[in-house]
């Protein structure tokens, strides 16, 4: 009896059963690796977080400077009246530098476009494709041009936000409006976010973790204490009852175990390498390894394509100040939070992207032709185009499963505001990235105590080298 297309859908991750086991002994497992005695004797480590948490709070910082020659009030005033649209979520992911217009109110975002739009490039391009097959070299040409297009990009929001600024409230937000005005904010933005790009290659290098994302992942929860208190002072007033809050909360630690189950869930591919000559008393011996493809390969990629393009339109709309007119006043309202057509684009429009960018961080003709050159290959499989199409099959499967789970977690809060007027807003892409960056740090402070800690065994069983003798 031939299986169900949903049957092969489940089985597209094949250790999903083995997953439960390992997330109950996930307390288990950080108590044992994360041990307060190991961490004290792991001066590096404590060196790599200090520094990370410095660097953190220079960028906190940073985004309470105001740029020269605004109205801080009026920029106030604007903040609260968008924060529906764009600039709101763009404040979100900026910790809101741009609802008080700061120095770093572009903060690392033009980078991330300009990496994205390089991505897309290498893909396009057979001249920056054979660049990223040379290896280093090739990889330090792509990030050059990645941070030339990073101050084109910025130079031409920067420009776009001044001129914006002299327009706005009639001219109030800028104190002496001008071509000097224009030329100060664009060299003073463009100046902020290169210094926060430089800032988290600085964390990449000599902290702990991914630097741009940690510095995208302190603008989200610098947030998140003012929205729990907001929440809080709501149930003390009676606008929101206790068991409303409780379940709220009980809803977030449901989605973030949903979310850490999704993002380590992969498809491990068994791969057979060539056989080697162990020993001359010995047969040759097959090696075998895994190729993992994970479930959500495309990342937060999706959500923040999907939510830019849905609220363009009202964002536009609120600039304009002609909402409730004709045309305009219809698409202001069919694309406003929680109609249906918006919830049903805004799905559409993430399974989409998850597709699309799936399909440019991974080329499954590449790796076949990787394996094929190593001399290995997937058992029962024809090396060559027959594993291309295998891989490509397996990860269409993938990504159909994955892009349903990023539109499940994005479409909750939306449903949630939806009904219940909430200011704890901490669900969709902004939660994806807080714990996916949680979980990419962890790992990497696992690693560096694990590494200590075989330092330390070799240091007490003082292994030596000895010299070679005939």
């Amino acid at each position: 009896m031939p299986r169900s297309g949903l049957l092969k859908l489940v089985e597209a991750s094949n250790d999903w059963p083995s997953r439960g086991k390992c997330m109950t002994s996930a307390v288990e497992q950080l108590a044992a690796n994360l041990n307060f005695k190991s961490f004290a004797k792991a001066d590096d480590l404590k060196k790599r977080i200090f520094f990370t948490l410095a660097v953190l709070v220079i960028y906190r910082l940073g985004t309470y400077i105001p740029l020269p020659g605004i109205n801080p009030e009026v920029i106030a005033d604007f903040a609260r009246s968008n924060s529906g649209g764009i600039f709101g979520i763009l404040d979100m992911f900026s910790g809101g530098a741009i609802g008080r217009m700061t120095i770093f109110s572009l903060n690392i975002l033009p980078y991330i476009s300009a990496s994205i739009i390089m991505q897309l490039m290498t893909s396009i391009s057979p001249s920056l494709e054979a660049m990223k097959k040379e290896g280093e070299i090739g990889r330090r040409k792509i990030n050059q041009y990645t941070r030339y297009l990073t101050v084109a990009i910025t130079a031409a929001q920067a420009y776009g936000i001044s001129v914006g600024l002299e327009s706005m409230s009639g001219g109030a937000a800028v104190i002496m409006p001008g071509i000097f005005f224009r030329l100060m904010t664009i060299i003073t933005l463009v100046g902020g976010t290169l210094f926060i790009m430089w800032l988290g290659e600085q964390i990449t290098a000599r902290g702990i973790g991914n630097g741009i994302s940690l510095i995208i992942y302190s603008g989200i929860v610098a947030n998140l204490p003012q929205a729990i208190i907001n929440t809080l002072q709501l149930g003390r007033t009676g606008s929101l009852s206790t068991i409303v809050i409780i379940s709220i909360l009980l809803l977030v630690a449901a989605v973030i175990y949903y979310i850490v189950f999704m993002e380590k869930a992969q498809r491990r591919i068994l791969v057979q390498y060539p056989k080697r000559q162990v020993s001359a008393n010995q047969p040759a011996m097959a090696q075998t390894s895994h190729l993992p493809l994970k479930l959500n390969s495309a990342g937060v990629i999706p959500p923040i394509f999907a939510s830019a393009l849905l609220l363009l339109p009202t964002t536009l709309v609120g600039f304009s100040g002609k909402i409730g007119e004709g045309i305009i006043g219809t698409v202001a309202q069919v694309f406003s939070h929680g109609h249906p057509v918006y919830i049903a684009t805004y799905m559409s429009l993430i399974i989409f992207f998850a597709f699309f960018y799936t399909a440019v961080v991974f080329n499954p003709e590449e790796t076949a032709e990787n394996l094929r050159k190593a001399g290995s290959y997937i058992p029962g499989i024809r090396p060559g185009k027959r594993t291309s199409e295998y891989l490509d099959y397996v990860l269409t499967r993938l990504t159909s499963v994955g892009s349903l789970y990023l539109a499940s977690v994005c479409l909750l809060p939306e449903l949630i505001l939806a009904k219940v007027a909430v200011p704890f807003y901490l669900g969709g892409t902004s939660l994806l990235i807080v714990v996916s960056v949680t979980i990419d740090t962890i790992g990497q402070v696992q690693s560096h105590l694990m590494a200590h800690q075989y330092e330390g065994l070799l240091k007490k069983t003082k292994v030596r080298g000895k010299p070679y003798k005939k």
